[in-house]
């Protein structure tokens, strides 16, 4: 799936982003390693409504500004005082180069050692891949129905990933298991405050004899 932003070249900078906010827009700029930096803005409630369909890991294309521009939101500033966005950098892809970006994984299925008395446990929420562009997946799905026992594991050699796409971790790392619940330790002991006494009797004692 394509997500297409209309973006158009800003002026804006400083004190007067304020005003662009105000408006409804959002200052942002785009650059590459073939693309010159350059400042633009586009809809804020286009972009957070395609943000969040597309994710991080997704391509979007920019169309407004010469010819349309395949990105990665490469970073994203909130407003700490309204958690809105208050401005974005896209990372303009080179054509014909394949791109290596972090995939969120989408944990689906039960897992039947939870029956056992386990918790699932993710040890990975995303991974690296390599591939070009239109290949680049929007998620990786990770089934935890084959975690029937405690002994059981999900590595990153197991995970299902599309042709042409190249994980980048390490083949062996876990990604997900049911770890055994712990059996809650015994209460301590009370202490037996008269036994305590008669062991500090005996050793005041036993140093005066020491002393005489």
């Amino acid at each position: 799936m394509t997500f297409t932003l209309n973006v158009s070249e800003r002026t804006e900078k400083g004190k007067k982003l304020q005003a662009l906010r105000a408006a409804g827009k959002l200052p942002a700029v785009v650059y590459g390693p073939k693309h010159e930096a350059m400042a633009v803005s586009l809809d804020m409630k286009e972009f957070q409504k395609v943000f969040n369909e597309a994710g991080e890991s997704s391509v979007l294309v920019l169309s407004g500004v010469g010819e349309d521009t395949e990105v990665l939101v490469q970073d994203v500033t909130y407003s700490p005082v309204k958690s809105r966005v208050e401005h974005v950098d896209f990372y303009a892809i080179e054509k014909g180069k394949e791109v290596t970006v972090n995939v969120p994984l989408e944990f689906t299925g039960e897992a039947p050692a939870i029956k056992l008395g386990g918790s699932l446990t993710k040890a990975l929420h995303e991974i690296e891949v390599t591939c070009k562009p239109a290949k680049l997946p929007h998620e990786i799905v990770v089934d935890v129905s084959s975690l029937n026992t405690f002994e059981d594991s999900i590595l990153v050699k197991d995970l299902n990933v599309p042709d042409g796409v190249k994980i980048e971790n390490d083949a062996e790392e876990t990604v997900a298991f049911v770890a055994e619940a712990k059996e809650e330790s015994e209460e301590p002991a009370s202490l037996d405050m008269d036994a305590i006494e008669v062991e500090k009797k005996g050793k005041e004692e036993s140093e005066e004899e020491t002393e005489k």
